[in-house]
């Protein structure tokens, strides 16, 4: 019986040792997607492609030692831009799919008297979605999708608040080509019930947006559309 329960513990020791080397590997896998002269903020693994494999999403920060800063309330921030490194698994092996390095401004910018919109990164049926939350004022969202051989912006999502009360939704769909904006034309009236106006209208665009090809989302201008 004795006997029994040395083996029992000795496998589930190899077991855990196992498991442990074989995340420290796959984790030294994916540190080598990340160039000289960043560092990994976030790891997010998912399904990105249905395949059944979870595929790899790094977020990473620039370590330029020039960005780190004095904010003020007099405490040092580091001011770097973050960006994104996807990575598809296949077996025990990944390989780079699509990247931008520096597409998000830092989490330490200057809110002024609020604080800065917080980026969260989500998935949802394979695809991307980039969400900012802004408190009172609002969130926003873009959400991308693998098209051929890279991501590509399909939907844009933004609703306008003040405090409790919504003022505008904006949804941009560039895969059907139709922008549906919805006003709130009873936000100043007492008792604040919102009554919306709807406004459909067609959207003019030839090529989506690549992922790669975004220079900053905070200037990424989509008011054209």
């Amino acid at each position: 019986m004795i006997h029994h329960r040395k083996i029992l513990v000795s496998m589930l020791l190899i077991i855990v040792m196992v498991s442990c080397a074989t995340n420290r590997l796959q984790n030294r896998d994916v540190l080598e997607f990340i160039p000289e002269g960043y560092k990994l903020y976030e790891r997010i693994d998912a399904d990105l492609n249905n395949d059944k494999f979870e595929d790899c999403m790094l977020i990473i920060k620039a370590t330029d030692s020039n960005q780190m800063v004095t904010n003020q309330f007099d405490k040092k921030v580091n001011r770097n831009h973050r960006g994104i490194i996807i990575l598809f698994k296949k077996g025990n092996r990944y390989r780079l799919v699509d990247k931008n390095y520096d597409c998000f401004y830092s989490e330490n910018e200057d809110g002024g008297v609020y604080y800065p919109p917080q980026l969260n990164v989500e998935t949802e049926n394979g695809d991307i979605i980039f969400n900012y939350e802004h408190g009172r004022y609002g969130q926003w969202s873009y959400t991308f999708r693998f098209i051929v051989d890279s991501y590509k912006l399909i939907k844009y999502n933004a609703t306008r608040t003040f405090g409790p009360i919504t003022k505008s939704i904006t949804e941009l769909d560039f895969l059907t080509k139709q922008k549906t904006y919805r006003e709130n034309t009873n936000e100043d009236d007492e008792g604040n019930d919102e009554i919306f106006k709807t406004t459909k209208s067609i959207i003019n665009i030839n090529q989506l947006i690549k992922l790669s090809e975004i220079k900053d989302f905070e200037d990424l201008d989509l008011s054209n559309y």
